[in-house]
C-alpha cells in the first residue's frame, strides 16, 4: 500500500535531491551501493543490541532507495540493468536487516530467531510471487505488507524495544499478502485459460499477440515472458 501511494510523494518531494546528485556525478547504481553498505552497517548495529542506532541505520537505508530513480532518469541511463540490480539490492538489504534482528533476538529466545526467518522467507515470497506473475504477463501488485510497511513496522520495533511483537505482526501480515497475491494472479491466469479454451483471445497476459484467422493465439506465442522489470519507473 506504502509502495504504490506514500513512495511516489516522497520520490516527487526529493526529485531536485536526485537533480543535484546527478550534477555532482553520482551515478544510480553508486546510491545502491552505499545503501547496501549502509543495511549492512545498520544489521551490526542491531545484532550487537543498539536498537535506537538501528533505527535511525533502517531509517537511512531507506533514502538512496528513493533517490536512485531519479538520479537515473536524469543521467538518460536508465534501463534494465540497473532495474535488476536495484531490485537484487533490496533483497540483500532485507536479509542484512531481518539477519541482525534473528542475531539479537537470539538471547532472548531459543525459538525467536525462527520467527524473523519466517517473517523474512514470506517476504521473499511475496517478492517472487509478483516477479512470476509479470513474467507472466500478470499483475500482482499491492497488499498489507509490502517492503515499505515492513520497514515501517520495524523502525516502530527498534525504536520502542519491541521487536517481537512487530515480527508476530509482520509474520500475520505477510502471510496473508502471500495469499491475496497467489489467488489474484490465480483468478487471472484461470479467467486467461478460459479464454484460450473458448477459442477467443485472452484478454489478461496476452491480448496484444497476434492471432490466427480464427481468432485463436498461436501455440509458440502463448504466455510471453514480460519485460517488465523495474518497480521503480525510470530506474536505469
Amino acid at each position: 500500500m506504502l509502495d504504490g501511494r506514500w513512495r511516489t510523494r516522497a520520490e516527487r518531494v526529493l526529485d531536485p535531491v536526485g537533480r543535484s546528485l546527478h550534477r555532482v556525478g553520482i551515478s544510480a547504481n553508486v546510491l545502491t551501493v552505499v545503501g547496501l553498505l549502509i543495511a549492512a552497517a545498520t544489521a551490526l548495529a542491531i545484532a550487537s543490541g543498539h536498537l535506537l542506532l538501528g533505527f535511525f541505520g533502517v531509517l537511512l537505508t531507506g533514502l538512496p532507495d528513493l533517490l536512485d530513480g531519479s538520479v537515473a532518469r536524469y543521467s538518460g541511463k536508465a534501463g534494465p540493468r540497473g532495474a535488476f540490480f536495484d531490485s537484487v539490492s533490496d533483497r540483500v538489504s532485507d536479509a542484512l536487516l531481518f539477519g541482525g534482528v534473528a542475531w539479537y533476538l537470539a538471547d532472548e529466545g531459543k525459538y525467536l530467531p525462527v520467527l524473523v526467518l519466517a517473517v523474512l522467507a514470506l517476504s521473499m515470497l511475496i517478492t517472487y510471487e509478483r516477479a512470476r506473475a509479470e513474467s507472466l504477463g500478470f499483475s500482482a501488485r499491492g497488499g498489507l505488507m509490502e517492503r515499505a510497511e515492513r520497514m515501517v513496522l520495524l523502525s516502530v520495533g527498534l525504536l520502542f524495544d519491541v521487536l517481537v511483537p512487530m515480527m508476530w505482526i509482520m509474520l500475520v501480515l505477510t502471510a496473508i499478502t502471500a495469499v491475496h497475491r497467489f489467488v489474484m494472479v490465480w483468478r487471472q491466469a484461470t479467467a486467461a485459460q478460459a479464454a484460450d479454451d473458448a477459442g477467443a483471445p485472452p484478454s489478461v497476459g496476452t491480448a496484444a499477440l497476434p492471432t490466427t484467422p480464427e481468432g485463436r493465439v498461436p501455440d509458440d506465442r502463448r504466455r510471453p515472458r514480460s519485460r517488465r522489470v523495474s518497480r521503480v519507473p525510470g530506474r536505469r
